[in-house]
């Protein structure tokens, strides 16, 4: 993962997605907007409490950097649970328009210009791109899907539905909480723990009966055992919570804080 600069707003790209030249895609960060207040300032979240009109120029901003026409994108509404949705050319512009993509934590498609949006602000982006087959995939995975495995959800739907070789799918796990600040009680802890693969990224417990979770690298071994090759996976691990210059985070501000948008779009 590497920090580029469109338009005066930084952004986190994948130099794996990059060098295929076949997808425009990046990670926002909190800076580069015109929203004020705990919003400020790159605000991508319409449902906030922030002002419409500055969530939509933030918006045009971000999604002009990368060549993308706001019009194109088309919006997750996530519920930290498990359910994926294909989407077709007729679903374009589905978020910033009239939409029907109800409690849905990722989008996967194979139609050139559809643009895939979902929202963070401590949960883990993930992206996905099979260059063979030419299919994308946007996923939210926040500790409940994380624990329920969606990364291996997302890698089984674009094998079924297109036929992806997982060691052709190439995948970017972006910035998120981190182990150092994403502490946990028992019987979240639990939800990993019970996963004997999982047990050396659970740190704990100490205290009263708190645990730490490395989410990336929960993340990491669920794409690696779905038949992703390592060398295929992006993850350079950078803590929303701890950079409070780049980025809004939903532990830290205590829910009084904007959101960051993942977005990734088939160009050829």
């Amino acid at each position: 993962m590497e920090l580029i600069t469109h338009n005066n707003m930084p952004m986190a790209v994948f130099p794996l997605f990059s060098e295929t030249r076949l997808v425009s895609h990046g990670i926002s960060t909190r800076v580069g907007g015109v929203s004020t207040g705990v919003w400020a300032s790159m605000n991508l979240g319409f449902h906030r409490g922030d002002v419409e009109s500055n969530v939509t120029a933030n918006f045009r901003g971000f999604t002009a950097g990368l060549g993308i026409p706001l019009e194109n994108t088309i919006f997750s509404n996530q519920t930290h649970e498990t359910y994926l949705r294909r989407v077709y050319a007729s679903d374009i512009g589905k978020g910033i328009g009239p939409s029907d993509i109800r409690e849905t934590d990722g989008l996967y498609t194979n139609e050139p210009g559809a643009a895939l949006v979902t929202f963070y602000a401590d949960c883990v982006p993930l992206l996905f791109l099979d260059p063979v087959k030419r299919v994308i995939a946007a996923v939210h995975s926040g500790w409940r899907g994380t624990a329920a495995q969606i990364g291996r959800i997302a890698v089984e739907a674009l094998n079924r539905e297109f036929t992806c070789d997982p060691k052709d799918i190439l995948a970017g796990i972006g910035p998120s909480i981190g182990p150092c600040c994403f502490e946990v009680d028992s019987p979240v802890a639990a939800e990993f723990l019970q996963n004997p693969a999982w047990v050396p990224y659970v740190d704990g417990p100490y205290g009263e009966r708190k645990y730490k979770v490395d989410l990336w690298a929960v993340n990491k071994q669920i794409l690696e055992s779905a038949g992703l090759l390592p060398e295929n996976i992006d993850c350079e691990p950078v803590c929303t919570c701890c950079h409070e210059d780049l980025f809004y985070s939903h532990r830290r501000d205590g829910g009084k804080r904007g959101s960051m948008a993942a977005i990734i779009c088939l160009t050829a």
